[in-house]
């Protein structure tokens, strides 16, 4: 059964970096294509970013320019790296698969603060 923990939420300042990490288990990561997603408190869950098998990579425009996706396939990791983060940044941060093995499976989420 495939496991996805993430890591690397906090408090941090407007204008500040973090980075996520999930760990992908149970699962062939390298067939997997590999979303982060965000919900803050009364909204919708939106998808922020997103990396294919490839290495192709898209994001919201509210976080293009700002935040990165990347994978590590021999740690069966995917990151994003959050630069510039604003006070509209602040959700609950969860890793999915989208597509290939396990597709669906989400993870327990971090929760990534802002402060202005």
């Amino acid at each position: 059964q495939v496991q996805l923990v993430e890591s690397g939420g906090g408090l941090v300042q407007a204008g500040g970096s973090l980075r996520l990490s999930c760990v992908v288990s149970g699962s062939t990561f390298r067939f997997n294509s590999m979303g982060w997603y965000r919900q803050a408190p009364g909204k919708e869950r939106e998808l922020v970013a997103r990396i294919t098998t490839s290495g192709a990579t898209n994001y919201a425009d509210s976080v293009k320019g700002r935040f990165t996706i990347s994978r590590d396939n021999a740690k069966k990791t995917v990151y994003l790296q959050m630069n510039s983060l604003k006070p509209e940044d602040s959700a609950v941060y969860f890793c999915s698969v989208l597509s290939g093995p396990s597709v669906g499976s989400w993870g327990q989420g971090t929760q990534v603060t802002v402060s202005s």
